[in-house]
Order: structure tokens, then C-alpha cells, then sequence
């Protein structure tokens, strides 16, 4: 679980995670896609991304995640 399962888990958006961490929701999404390798993340950033989600194993943010990176499209019910 990498951050974007942890981050869904917790029913947050990268906004909201930004907000709270005061980390832009734009690097967030860096993270979560591999354009910044979660590895190469500050130990401070690391630890208010941990807080932010409830994480007290900082090696799970490490972590692949299991949830496809990109916009999942949603049906609108029409044929």
C-alpha cells in the first residue's frame, strides 16, 4: 500500500492531503505516479504525509501502490 491506496483508504483527495501537510496536492500526485520516487522524499515530508494519513510506518509511503495511477472514469448510466 503506497500512497495513493493509503491516501484512498483514509477517503482523502491529494487537495486535502496538500492541505494538511502543507505539501502542494500537484507533488503529492508527483509522488503517488513515480515522477518523484517516494524514496527521495524528505524525512520531514515523510513524516507530515505519514501524519496526515494515520500512518505511523513510514515505510508503507514506500510502498507500491495497488491502485492504478490516473483518473478513473465513472458510468453515467446512459446507453
Amino acid at each position: 500500500m503506497g500512497i495513493r491506496d493509503l491516501r484512498k483508504a483514509q477517503g482523502m483527495t491529494q487537495r486535502e492531503v496538500g492541505e494538511l501537510t502543507g505539501i502542494s496536492a500537484h507533488r503529492i500526485g508527483d509522488y503517488e505516479t513515480g515522477f518523484l520516487p517516494p524514496k527521495n522524499m524528505t524525512l520531514e515530508t515523510a513524516i507530515r504525509i505519514g501524519d496526515a494519513l494515520h500512518v505511523r510506518d513510514l515505510r508503507k509511503l514506500l510502498e507500491p501502490d495497488v491502485t492504478p495511477p490516473g483518473r478513473q472514469k465513472k458510468s453515467r448510466g446512459v446507453d
